[in-house]
């Protein structure tokens, strides 16, 4: 028998539904019927034919045909919200739409695992995960190290000894014994104080990708969780159950407490939930339509559950790693921006950065090399000017090794903390099963990513400052010699005016994102936590200085195509052809003015999944290949492989590269 959960007025009911011929209108009556026959009152109504309503779907928000059959119009036990009419759509039902959501209903559960052991987790694999690429199982070894240290708890509960957050209160209250009686209470008073976060839900990506990494960090076995309750956590990760998490709250310091917090209450059933399923609703009711029952704590799970780094490190992951995909993008959009501008190769000579062997400079100097270089890969547009005048070019071309490469190398070394963070133990006390005890530490302190973080955010910056100042050097026909803002009939049409001018509004907002956040630090609980990270802004606002950096990127790149129609019929090298055919594929030249974003998010798409990489890449490796004699060993500053991205298209024999 189908059955459907709606929502009216605050209130979840269970409508079964034994004929599936019956309209989404008899449902709308039907779910009124109820919530009228269950209020004293009932509800303010005289009776269900007096009652106008809309019904419409809890995920996606679509409106909802009454005449329509249930068995056409929805899938069985959907969640469909009722709205009265001179009603609100209830604010309380639907929290936060979150971003994107048109996307979410195209997601298809994955088949494939990943099985974590709390040592080997990569930000690959962590960003997959928040895809929702994976499964999640533990190895054996996790599972063993799981149920030794949870021996270790169940001996402290029966002993009655004294251990902070297990058989005592928290922060300042650490002195105050709680008899054996109150403490599963103990840990679900904790998780509900703790859940006072704000702001906007994490979008559920980045809240898978929380749920994954404190699975991740449990399956070490320091935590003390039962292995049974971890195998529930995983069960709601792996059905795509995501909690409510409000991503401001955390001081990064006893952790993300508020987040984790935020977390652990959907996991007991309480608070908010979403699934691709259900759209937002009740916790309890999410489950229960996923097949789950909430999760009932055991002496210290809760604290377990909410002990540690993992908002501050899952969003410094989404960060590294959309850092390095545009970071080698950068080096590609700016060497289509020296061909448009007519510049010189010559400031990328392999000696010049040998004798200034900084890992991230050799990288982009070679990258440049490969792209340009016309004895590899002819240039018309390089052969129109190779006898002209002049000596070198501005800084914004020819200090790119210099300047890109500093990202690259400040990308590899918040990579290497992040990763370290990842699988590391950050929970307080901490379960040693060989010890057979517990040790209060520091290890949730959040110093580590929220200082690499603020450090990825300045390094990351710059390549939208340089990027804004080669975009001027486009539109400003002196110094250019193209069209003034890169168009045709220019007064009658403005062209990359504005476009500038939301580059150079983006790096200014930057500057002030630049400011780091771990720099500052409040006393917390009663002077008991007196200095803290602030690491939970230092991530947030890293990844919107990477979505500035994408943007202005992507700005250049269309500027950089158009500037190219104006070159015509003269032809760039290879790979660059590439890059602008890919871009044609999805924005047409400007002949004359026209609605524009539209233009620029195209191309942040494209930057996004890595498309102007994918093209290029594998014109990059044929060079480094034939430039690396397999005789003399690769140098230790020949890294890129590091920075490859694994979807690197084979070139067709046929291609003259």
């Amino acid at each position: 028998m189908p059955r459907y959960t709606v929502h009216v007025r605050g209130e979840w009911l269970a409508v079964p539904c034994q004929d599936a011929q019956l309209t989404v209108g008899w449902l709308g009556r039907e779910a009124v019927r109820r919530y009228i026959k269950n209020k004293p009152d009932n509800g303010g109504f005289a009776s269900v034919d007096n009652v106008s309503f809309l019904v419409r779907r809890c995920n996606g928000l679509g409106l909802l045909d009454h005449e329509d059959p249930l068995e056409v119009a929805l899938e069985d036990n959907e969640f469909v919200e009722v709205v009265i009419e001179g009603d609100a759509m209830s604010s309380d039902f639907i929290p936060s739409q979150p971003e994107g959501v048109y996307l979410y209903s195209k997601y298809r559960e994955p088949e494939k695992y990943i099985a974590l052991d709390g040592d080997s987790l990569t930000t690959e694999d962590l960003v997959n995960l928040g895809k929702g690429h994976y499964k999640i199982k533990l190895t054996p070894t996790a599972e063993k190290k799981v149920q030794n240290s949870r021996e270790v708890i169940e001996s402290i509960v029966k002993e009655k000894t004294v251990v902070y957050g297990i058989t005592t209160g928290f922060g300042k209250f650490a002195r105050t014994v709680i008899p054996v009686s109150k403490l599963e209470e103990l840990q679900v008073n904790l998780v509900r104080s703790h859940s006072s976060g704000v702001g906007k839900p994490l979008i559920p990506e980045r809240c898978r990708m929380l749920l994954a990494l404190r699975i991740n960090v449990l399956a070490k076995g320091y935590s003390g969780i039962s292995l049974e309750t971890l195998k529930q956590v995983i069960e709601v990760f792996n059905a795509s159950c995501l909690p409510y998490v409000p991503e401001k709250g955390t001081v990064g310091a006893s952790g993300d407490l508020a987040p984790l917090s935020h977390l652990a209450l959907g996991l007991i059933g309480e608070g908010k939930m979403w699934s691709p399923k259900s759209g937002w609703a009740d916790a309890k009711y999410v489950l229960a339509a996923h097949g789950l029952k909430p999760i009932v704590l055991k002496p210290k799970e809760g604290l377990a559950l909410i002990n540690g780094t993992q908002m501050i490190t899952s969003l410094g992951c989404e960060a590294v790693e959309r850092a390095s995909a545009i970071a080698r993008q950068a080096d590609i959009v700016a060497s289509l921006t020296l061909e448009v501008l007519k510049g010189t190769t010559k400031a990328f000579d392999t000696d010049i950065h040998a004798v200034r062997p900084h890992r991230g400079q050799v990288e982009v100097a070679f990258r440049f090399r490969s792209l340009l270089d016309s004895d590899h890969h002819p240039s018309e547009i390089a052969e129109s000017h190779r006898f002209c005048d002049r000596v070198q070019d501005a800084y914004t071309l020819r200090c790119c090794p210099q300047i890109h490469g500093v990202v690259n190398d400040t990308i590899a070394f918040v990579k290497n903390i992040i990763t370290t963070e990842i699988n590391s133990a950050t929970d307080n006390p901490m379960v040693f099963a060989s010890r057979g005890e517990t040790v209060s530490g520091g290890n949730f302190h959040g110093e580590y990513p929220a200082k690499a973080l603020d450090y990825l955010a300045i390094g990351v910056h710059e390549l939208a400052a340089i990027s804004e100042r080669r975009i001027e050097r486009l539109c400003n026909p002196s110094l250019s010699e193209l069209p003034a803002f890169l168009v045709a009939e220019g007064g009658l049409n403005s062209g990359f005016m504005i476009a500038h001018c939301t580059a150079a509004a983006l790096v200014s907002e930057n500057k002030a994102l630049c400011h780091p956040s771990s720099v500052d630090s409040l006393s917390t609980s009663a002077a008991t936590e007196d200095h803290v990270s602030m690491g939970g802004w230092a991530a947030r606002k890293a990844l919107r200085v990477i979505e500035h950096v994408e943007q202005v990127l992507a700005i250049e790149l269309l500027a950089a195509c158009q500037g190219i129609e104006f070159l015509r019929p003269l032809k760039t090298t290879t790979p660059l052809e590439k890059v602008y055919d890919l871009v044609r594929s999805v924005v047409r030249p400007w002949i004359k003015d026209r609605f524009m974003a539209p233009d620029i998010e195209a191309a942040h798409r494209l930057l996004i999944e890595q498309k102007v990489w994918e093209v290029a890449a594998p014109y990059i490796e044929k060079y480094r290949m034939e430039h690396i004699p397999e005789s003399r060993p690769v140098s230790p500053t020949a890294f890129s492989l590091e920075f490859l991205h694994k979807k690197s298209t084979k070139i067709p024999e046929s291609e003259d590269v």
